[in-house]
């Protein structure tokens, strides 16, 4: 009963942070540090996953739109920018596993990474307001885009939300919810690629039979259910207020790591 409740904690805060710009990775590695439990790689990548049938679930008329209208000239030109977004995220992610990058198992760079994350984006939140109104998704974001999505998964802490919608509002696609749609929809296919990969080499490697996949189940939907609700809160949020208390809290919260948790735990 207690390792189910720690997998619905686990689920909980992992549908509420992977699309608020505050890192779900960073969260599920202090949780997992500091009484949740350690976890597998393919249950934290799945979870995520749970995160994104919901964010697919929110856009389901969109992504539709764009698949069954790709004739239209900008519908194909959209989705276009969408894959080659993917691509390079998926590219580069590639080359990163094969020269050894590993994600952090301490928290202290996960506290850095939020206390400096938490500083960009207040910094990123007044330059992209200094900008004029543009909705359009350019060639130049949706590369950026893709890059940084791939930076924020090597470092816990950083939020791919947070990398991506910030990488769109500041070199050319300034409307907040635009950008926030852009960056979204690129996670989608990288979230379930990245789950199936990680499945692909679990079984590779003989390991299903010893992973817990009631656990994993059970984690999954918590996290759909949950991050359904957060991100319905959060397109409802950002046309009225800006990213700034998400980087208030992330200094808070990466500052308190830093002063209470001691180097390498």
């Amino acid at each position: 009963m207690t390792d189910l409740l720690h997998v619905i904690l686990l689920g909980i805060i992992e549908g509420i942070t992977e699309f608020l710009p505050i890192s779900s990775t960073g969260h599920l590695l202090i949780a997992e540090k500091f009484g949740l439990g350690a976890r597998s790689d393919l249950f934290n990548i799945g979870i995520q996953a749970g995160a994104i049938l919901a964010v697919t679930l929110i856009y389901w008329r969109r992504i539709w739109q764009l698949l069954t209208q790709w004739r239209d000239a900008a519908n194909r030109d959209y989705l276009l920018k969408l894959t080659v977004a993917f691509l390079i995220t998926a590219v580069l992610g590639f080359v990163a596993v094969k020269l050894g990058f590993k994600l952090p198992e301490t928290v202290t760079p996960v506290a850095w990474a939020l206390v400096i994350g938490g500083f960009w984006m207040i910094a990123a939140e007044q330059l992209a307001a200094r900008q004029p109104e543009r909705t359009a998704v350019t060639w130049k974001v949706a590369i950026l885009v893709g890059i940084a999505q791939m930076i924020a998964g090597i470092f816990p802490g950083t939020s791919r939300s947070a990398a991506t919608i910030f990488a769109a509002m500041l070199f050319g696609t300034s409307n907040r919810a635009a950008a926030t749609e852009f960056a979204f929809l690129v996670g989608i296919p990288t979230m379930y690629a990245a789950t199936g990969y990680e499945l692909l080499k679990v079984v590779k490697d003989g390991g299903a039979a010893h992973e817990d996949w009631t656990a994993l189940i059970v984690g999954f939907v918590v996290s759909a259910v949950v991050a359904f609700i957060a991100v319905k809160w959060l397109l409802g949020y950002i046309r009225s207020h800006t990213f700034t208390p998400f980087a208030v809290y992330r200094l808070v919260l990466g500052v308190a790591l830093l002063l209470l948790v001691p180097a390498g735990a």
